[in-house]
């Protein structure tokens, strides 16, 4: 689930392939409004899709010229970042 508040996103819940599907486009519309900051304290379980995600929405609000800040990062995770070798591309900010 996606929720907006004062430039803070919160990604939650399980975060797998049909979520994912389900999480992108809103995001997308999201990130390309304003800077934010996506909070993933609330992720439960994730497989590569919500890496996939992150990385998407981070090349969007990119080209959109927002940033887009990730913070609370599971450590399912930074395994998976680490294993595909993208963590500097999803690096937390917190």
């Amino acid at each position: 689930m996606l929720t907006l508040e004062n430039n803070q996103l919160r990604f939650s819940g399980a975060v797998v392939i049909d979520k994912a599907k389900e999480l992108l486009e809103p995001g997308r519309g999201y990130v390309t409004q304003s800077d934010l900051t996506l909070d993933c304290s609330g992720v439960e379980a994730v497989d590569s899709s919500a890496l996939a995600l992150l990385l998407d929405w981070r090349r969007t609000a990119e080209a959109s010229g927002k940033k887009l800040a990730i913070s609370n990062l599971p450590e399912s995770l930074k395994t998976l970042a680490d294993l595909y070798a993208v963590t500097d591309l999803i690096a937390a900010t917190s």
